[in-house]
């Protein structure tokens, strides 16, 4: 099942992954590439959701509405 994740999240998780500037599964890597892109909304999710980044390199993610409330409530 694809994890929820918000237009933004993806969007940088899609960049990173288009660049081929690092393998997806290095976590940290990702992070560090995000914020040199500019995607500081999709590096600190990475950051503070390290079971579902996994979980969705592997099932894939998903851009949901959800995802953005859950985010917004988290603020």
């Amino acid at each position: 099942m694809p994890i929820p994740i918000s237009k933004e999240v993806f969007q940088g998780l899609e960049a990173v992954r288009l660049s081929g500037a690092t393998n997806m599964l290095d976590r940290p890597r990702v992070i560090q590439i995000l914020d040199q892109m500019g995607y500081e909304e999709a590096a600190e999710w990475v950051r503070n959701h390290k079971s579902e980044f996994s979980h969705g390199i592997f099932q894939g993610f998903e851009i949901t509405d959800e995802a953005v409330r859950e985010t917004e409530g988290d603020a």
